[in-house]
């Protein structure tokens, strides 16, 4: 990505086109197309069409979103589960209403079973109270 007089990179300018083809997308964010189709497995909002031939079919939605990616993963340094949760935030702050409303995911090997048995507690006390 170019720089700017700060230092910063700056995305590139997007053609004003409705598809792009994977290797345009690639040449446009400076990444692998194998790069991209791995991002496609981790970014649920990655999902650009196919053609009947199976060719991939990009939105100029989705080239924002893999020029959004490439910058939080590296110039900001996310880890691919922050950037997601980066991604996710920034769609809520935007007012995508589709993302206030997706849920987090919880990686259960990081929190400790103790903990995750006293929420189960409490979750199955509201139950108790709930039911009629």
């Amino acid at each position: 990505m170019p720089e700017d007089q700060s230092g910063t990179h700056q995305p590139p300018a997007i053609p004003d086109r409705i598809f792009f083809k994977i290797g345009e997308v690639c040449d446009l964010a400076g990444v692998e197309s194998h790069v991209l189709r791995f991002w496609e497995t981790e970014f649920p909002t990655l999902k650009p069409s196919k053609t009947p031939s199976g060719q991939r079919q990009y939105r100029r939605k989705d080239v924002e979103t893999v020029l959004t990616i490439k910058s939080l993963l590296y110039d900001e340094g996310y880890t691919i589960p922050g950037a997601r949760k980066a991604l996710r935030a920034r769609r809520r702050s935007k007012g995508d209403p589709g993302a206030a409303d997706a849920p987090l995911p919880v990686d259960t090997a990081l929190v400790p079973k103790p903990a995750l048995q006293e929420i189960r507690t409490k979750l199955e006390q509201i139950l108790e109270l709930l039911a009629p």
